[in-house]
């Protein structure tokens, strides 16, 4: 008969000049289950993809709101377009890298060349909705705006990971 053998939590030694050698224990039981749940968020599927598409997009808004208010000394219209160029060039490689983990399959210039494309779609998609929304209720408040701007921005950000995500990447 074979005995199979369980390992146990291996115990690390870790030297500190200022105090000499420590043993350390990792904690088995706190590990685990994060190291899945990092892992799943590190994987392929659908929906890890869309968390991670999230907080790039989150990151770049970021990034775009800084440099707008670094830039806003020389005019909000110049300003705008640096940030959104800026901020869509860092969103794009962000989503190559890291969302889609496609730096081995797809190019820079290609990743920059389609997303900053969808940008530019989404960007003529919030514009003319904004337009339309003005026509059609010229007195509408700030707070209805901003709504609207908010579902037209989450409709055209899921179109844009929808398309990254089966047709480019």
């Amino acid at each position: 008969m074979t005995v199979l053998e369980v390992p146990q939590p291996a115990a690390a030694t870790i030297y500190a000049p200022w105090v000499g050698p420590y043993p350390v224990l990792r904690s088995v039981t706190v590990a685990r289950p994060f190291e899945r749940v990092v892992q799943y968020l590190r994987g392929d599927r659908a929906f890890p993809q869309l968390i991670r598409f999230a907080l790039v997009g989150g990151s770049s808004n970021i990034a775009y709101v800084l440099l707008f208010f670094a830039m806003h000394g020389i005019g909000p219209l110049v300003a705008n377009v640096i940030g959104s160029i800026v901020s869509t060039v860092i969103a794009n490689e962000l989503h190559r890298q890291l969302t889609f983990h496609a730096s081995g399959r797809v190019g820079w210039f290609t990743a920059q060349w389609e997303g900053g494309g969808l940008a530019l779609i989404g960007l003529g998609v919030t514009t003319a909705g904004l337009a339309a929304l003005d026509v059609w209720t010229p007195g509408i408040g700030g707070i209805a705006e901003a709504s609207a701007i908010l579902a037209i921005t989450a409709a055209v950000g899921g179109a844009r990971f929808l398309a990254l995500r089966g047709l480019v990447f």
